[in-house]
C-alpha cells in the first residue's frame, strides 16, 4: 500500500563560483529572515591521524576574528542586528550558521567571508581555544554520568580504520603538541571555499542572493589539493565487545551498534524505516518488549544517523537496565526482538503508521528551529546532501526511498544486517554494581 502525499517543492537554486564554493539558496518570503549556513567538509572522522580534536578546535577557533572583524565582533554584529549564530562539529561536517532580519543578509555574508579568507590563527587564540576544548571534554564527558556514552564509547569498540574509531574530541596529547603553524595549516587546508557550501535561505530573491555570495566570496583563493579521509572499513567477522566503567551513574547500561549500510543504497533506506520500528519512542519494539512487557530497562533510546553523515555509522539502542538483571541477560531480551522481526517480519498494518511517522518527522525537521534558527533542519540536509549526494534537490524527493520500502524488504534487512557478526556490545558497568543480579 502506498501512503498518498502531494510531493515536497522546495524552491532549490544553486551555483558554484569560480573558486569551487559552492552556494545554495531557497527564497522564503513567508516572514523577514534570512538563515545563512557555511559547511565544511571536515569533521571528527576527517582529520588526519596525529590531529585528533582539531574539527572540534576549529569551531571554536572560528570565533576568534578575522582580518576585518576582532575578537567577538563576529557575535557581537549578528547580535546587534537581531540575528543569534552557533557553530557545531560532526562527523563529517563542521558548521557555522546565523539567523538574521533579512536586511542585514549581506552583514553576514561580508562575515562569513571574511573569516574564510583570514580566520585569526595566532598563538594567544590558540592557547585559549585549546584550554576551553579541553574543559569542555571534562564538563561534558569526565565529570558527567555518562559522559560520552555511547558516541565516544561504541566507535573505538566497533571499528578498526583510526578515521572512524578515534577519540572525536581530541587526546590531550594531540591537542597540547599542536603548534601554531600544525593549526594554520589545518586551517588553509581544509577551511577552503572548495571545500565548502554556502547556504542561504529566507526572505529575498534567488538571484540576489548569488549575486551577493559572488561579490564576497568568490576572489577568496581555492586550495590546490584537500587530502580525503580513506574511511572504509575491512569486513567485519565477529561480535565486538567493549567495557567502559561508569564511576558516577548508578545503572548498568548497554550501547548495541549495528554496523549500516553504504548511504543512498537500497538498504540504507530500509534501514531508515527499520530504526523507526526498532526505536519508534514508546511504540518502538525495543521499548515495548524492555521496558513494558519485561520491564527490565528504565529508559531506552536509539536511532541512525543516516541523512547527515558519509561514511560509516551505526544504528545504535541504549539501555539503561535495573541493576538486579545481568547486561547479559538483557542483551538476551533485546536478540528476541530482532529474532522476531527476523522470523516473522512485519505486516503492512505496522508499516504503514511507521511510514506516516517518518514522514512527519521529515517534514518536522525541515521546519525545524534548532538552535533558535529558522529553517535549521532545511539548511542542515540542503548542506548535506550537497556535500555527500552533490545535489541539493534530493531535499524533494529523498522520502520517496523510505516510503517504498516493504515489508520484505524490511525482513530481509533484519535477517542480513541485524546479525552478531554486525554489530558491537559495549557494557557501561557502575563502579559500585549492585549485588544479587540475576
Amino acid at each position: 500500500m502506498t501512503i498518498p502525499a502531494k510531493p515536497l517543492h522546495i524552491p532549490v537554486e544553486h551555483a558554484t563560483l569560480a573558486n569551487g564554493l559552492r552556494v545554495v539558496v531557497s527564497p522564503d518570503r513567508s516572514a523577514p529572515f534570512a538563515t545563512v549556513g557555511v559547511y565544511y567538509r571536515i569533521g571528527f572522522r576527517l582529520e588526519p591521524q596525529g590531529r585528533s580534536g582539531f574539527a572540534h578546535l576549529f569551531e571554536h577557533m572560528m570565533f576568534q576574528g578575522s582580518e576585518n572583524a576582532g575578537k567577538m565582533e563576529h557575535i557581537r554584529l549578528v547580535n546587534s542586528s537581531g540575528g543569534m549564530l552557533n557553530g557545531t562539529t560532526n562527523y563529517d561536517i563542521t558548521n557555522y550558521f546565523e539567523s538574521v532580519p533579512s536586511n542585514a543578509l549581506e552583514r553576514v555574508l561580508w562575515l562569513e567571508a571574511d573569516r574564510m579568507r583570514a580566520l585569526k590563527v595566532d598563538d594567544e587564540n590558540l592557547r585559549n581555544q585549546r584550554d576551553v576544548v579541553k574543559e569542555e571534554v571534562r564538563v561534558n564527558v569526565m565529570n558527567q554520568p555518562y559522559g560520552g556514552f555511547p558516541w565516544l564509547d561504541l566507535p573505538p569498540v566497533a571499528f578498526r580504520n583510526w578515521p572512524n574509531a578515534h577519540n572525536f574530541y581530541g587526546d590531550f596529547a594531540d591537542l597540547d603538541a599542536a603548534t601554531l603553524g600544525d593549526v594554520q595549516k589545518f586551517f588553509h587546508t581544509y577551511y577552503a571555499p572548495n571545500n565548502a557550501v554556502l547556504v542561504i535561505l529566507g526572505d529575498f530573491e534567488a538571484a540576489e542572493a548569488i549575486r551577493l555570495a559572488r561579490k564576497y566570496f568568490e576572489d577568496i583563493p581555492p586550495q590546490p589539493k584537500i587530502p580525503q579521509a580513506d574511511v572504509s572499513e575491512p569486513g567485519q567477522t565477529e561480535e565486538r565487545h567493549g567495557e567502559v566503567e561508569e564511576k558516577l551513574g548508578p545503572l548498568p547500561a548497554i550501547a548495541i551498534g549495528y554496523t549500516m549500510p553504504p548511504r543512498a543504497s537500497r538498504d540504507w533506506f530500509t534501514a531508515g524505516i527499520v530504526d523507526r520500528v526498532l526505536h519508534g519512542g514508546r511504540a518502538g519494539r525495543v521499548y515495548r518488549k524492555l521496558v513494558l512487557d519485561e520491564q527490565i530497562a528504565v529508559d531506552i533510546d536509539g536511532g541512525a544517523d543516516l541523512l547527515d553523515t558519509n561514511g560509516p555509522t551505526q544504528m545504535v539502542t541504549r539501555i539503561f537496565h535495573k541493576p538486579e538483571y545481568t547486561s547479559e541477560g538483557t542483551v538476551a531480551i533485546f536478540d528476541e526482538v530482532i529474532e522476531e522481526l527476523q522470523q516473522k517480519g512485519l505486516g503492512i498494518e505496522e508499516l504503514d503508521p511507521v511510514k506516516v511517522k517518518f514522514r512527519s518527522d521529515y517534514y518536522s525537521m525541515l521546519e525545524d528551529g534548532g538552535h533558535g534558527m529558522p529553517r535549521f533542519g532545511l539548511m542542515h540536509l540542503l548542506a548535506c546532501f550537497t556535500l555527500f549526494d552533490g545535489d541539493p534537490h534530493k531535499v524533494n524527493t529523498i522520502l520517496d526511498g523510505f516510503l517504498g520500502v516493504t515489508p520484505e524488504q524490511v525482513q530481509e534487512f533484519a535477517k542480513k544486517r541485524l546479525v552478531p557478526q554486525n554489530r558491537a556490545v559495549v557494557f557501561r558497568r557502575p563502579a559500585a554494581a549492585a549485588a544479587g543480579a540475576r
